[in-house]
This record gives structure tokens, C-alpha cells and sequence, in this order.
């Protein structure tokens, strides 16, 4: 759990530019973040991860095998310690496209997309570095080096079912259905790379442009197709990703173009035969993690976002992902 005292936090940032022999002029603002301190600058920004992983050195060491495009991070100084460990990168202009995205035109959010998607494809050509850690607890229970990626997922669902909170026959109709989707998954890869956390939280925009991506904790190899799971998530929940003071303002009607003009500038992304099978097994290896990392404490009523409810509304409907393939003309 990040240290709660924001005095503390403040002091580990500005040891960390210390550390680095850097001087930041301006304030340094505590950024919204739920699993590093960030502090953002007007040159810089920092970022410290109190966990024991030092996941922070793999994504310093990523940044040298990305694109050189503008929208790439610039990793200035990795230090720290273990429990400490801190990267500080360059500030580019601009804010999270969620804040923005609410009072944009449609033609601006025509055109963001247009940019984020020439960002991803660039992305996507590039070649996992042979060198690069493998994410221990990623966000997807896949694992290409299986006999079949999906044996994380299986042996999930098999322990969730003996939990005395969760619905024994809902895991078994889920574990009918990942059978059922399986072969849709035998030519998955870890060729190329993938964002990994692709909401509009870690899209910065300077008011006309996408100036850049962050957040590549979760970038892998992995098949491309992978990052729409989450991008089909914030578009279908999108209040649920963003900072606080502007959750009210987030709908999610105005995310129903996103797929859609993806799809038109980015068609390759969509052109798997087996699209739906593959996002509705990527959709539950992202769900059932979620549960079996936060399972129900008692048999009770759960919101609807709930991994549980979430889960469930995959297996019978096929949720949010079979609503959007629809709009954008995928069969299901």
C-alpha cells in the first residue's frame, strides 16, 4: 500500500531529483495514481513505486527499445532502492485526453483518435526486446509459453471455485466457455509490443494533439489485439478510470465513436477471424484475475462492476465486449 502521508511522499520525490542531480524549478503536484506516488513538475515528473518489485527498472529499461516518436516517454534517471525505487521522465505538455475529452468537439475527437491509433501501430511493429523481464502478475491470466496461453486462466477458475463466496456454477459455465473459445487463442504470440493499460487516463493531449502515452508498467509482448480489451473496458466504463473531480462529467455515450474510428484507421488491429472469441477470452482472463484477486468477503449484493457481476455478464451476454463489436459491425 503507497504511503499515505503526502509530506513524506513530497520528500521522497525531491530526494529522488536530488539523487539524480536534477533541479526542478516549479511545484511538484502530487498526481492522481493507484499504484505509484507521481508527482508532476514543470520539467519533470517522478515516480516512486514503495513496492519490493523495482518494476519500475524494467519499464527505464523498455523506453530504450520504443519508438523514437514524440509520443514516446523519455526516461531521464532510474534509482532508488528496493521499497523506493523511483524513475523520473520528461514532462511533455499537455494532460490526460479523458479531462479534456468531455468538452471536445466531435471533429477533435476525430482527430485524436486518428492520432492515437498512427501511436499504437507504431507501437505494434515493434519487436519484444529479447532482453525485457517478464511482468510477474500481469493483468491477463495468458501466458504464451504454455501448452495453451489460457492455463493461467484455467487453473484460476478451478480454485475460485471452491471459494465458499463465489457461485460454484457460474465457474463452471465459465470454465464450459473457455473451452468453447479456446482454439480462437492458438496462435497467440509475444512477437510484438503492447501498451498493456490503454485508457484515455494515459493518453496525453495538448489541447490539439496526442503528445504522449504513459504509463508502460504493463507494456509486453503480447498479440496486439490484446490492448482493445482495455480500451474497450474504459470505453464502456469510462468514469470508473478517471480521476475523481471529473467522474461526474465522464459518460459513457461519449466513448461510443472510439471503437468504431479505431477500426477505420487502425483495421488491422480488427482483422483477426476470430476477433470476438479472442476479446471475450481476453475479457475474462482480465475479470477473473480481478476476482481472484479481490474475491466477495461474504455472499452479498455487489455493484455491478464488480469483478463478479462483470464475469457474469460475460458468460450470459457477452457484456460490454459484444455490445460494441456489434455497433462497429463484428459478428458475435
Amino acid at each position: 500500500m503507497l504511503e499515505q502521508s503526502p509530506h513524506l511522499a513530497m520528500a521522497r520525490a525531491r530526494h529522488a531529483l536530488q539523487s539524480a542531480g536534477l533541479n526542478e524549478p516549479g511545484q511538484l503536484v502530487r498526481a492522481s495514481s493507484t499504484r505509484n506516488e507521481v508527482f508532476v513538475g514543470d520539467s519533470y515528473v517522478v515516480r516512486i513505486n514503495r513496492q519490493l518489485n523495482q518494476r519500475l527498472r524494467r519499464e527505464a529499461a523498455l523506453y530504450r527499445h520504443l519508438p523514437k516518436q514524440p509520443w514516446a516517454p523519455e526516461a531521464i534517471k532510474h534509482g532508488g532502492e528496493v521499497g523506493a525505487d523511483y524513475l523520473i521522465v520528461a514532462r511533455k505538455p499537455g494532460h490526460p485526453l479523458a479531462r479534456y475529452w468531455p468538452n471536445m468537439t466531435r471533429a477533435s475527437r476525430r482527430s485524436a483518435i486518428s492520432q492515437l491509433a498512427a501511436a499504437l501501430g507504431q507501437l505494434h511493429q515493434t519487436p519484444t526486446p529479447v532482453t525485457l523481464p517478464r511482468i510477474e502478475n500481469a493483468t491477463h491470466l495468458i501466458d504464451p509459453r504454455c501448452v495453451t496461453p489460457l492455463v493461467p486462466l484455467f487453473l484460476a477458475i478451478e480454485e475460485l471455485k471452491d471459494r465458499p463466496t463465489i457461485d460454484r456454477g457460474l465457474m463452471i459455465d465459465v470454465e464450459n466457455l473457455v473451452h468453447q473459445l479456446a482454439p480462437a487463442l492458438d496462435d497467440f504470440d509475444q512477437r510484438r509490443l503492447i501498451h498493456g493499460d490503454l485508457t484515455f487516463e494515459n493518453i496525453l493531449w495538448d489541447g490539439f494533439q496526442v503528445s504522449g502515452l504513459l504509463d508502460f508498467e504493463w507494456c509486453r509482448g503480447a498479440s496486439t489485439d490484446l490492448d482493445l480489451d482495455v480500451l474497450f473496458r474504459f470505453c464502456a466504463f469510462p468514469f470508473a478510470h478517471v480521476a475523481e473531480d471529473y467522474e461526474d462529467q465522464t459518460k459513457t455515450e461519449d466513448y461510443i465513436d472510439v471503437p468504431m474510428w479505431l477500426s477505420e484507421d487502425l483495421p488491422e488491429l480488427f482483422e483477426h477471424p476470430c476477433l470476438a472469441d479472442r476479446l471475450l477470452l481476453y475479457c475474462l482472463a482480465f475479470d477473473v484475475m480481478d476476482l481472484k484477486e479481490s474475491p466477495p468477503i461474504e455472499r452479498a449484493a455487489l455493484g455491478p462492476l464488480h469483478p463478479l457481476n462483470r464475469i457474469r455478464a460475460v458468460a450470459s451476454t457477452g457484456g460490454h465486449v459484444s455490445a460494441i463489436l456489434r455497433r462497429i459491425g463484428v459478428s458475435v
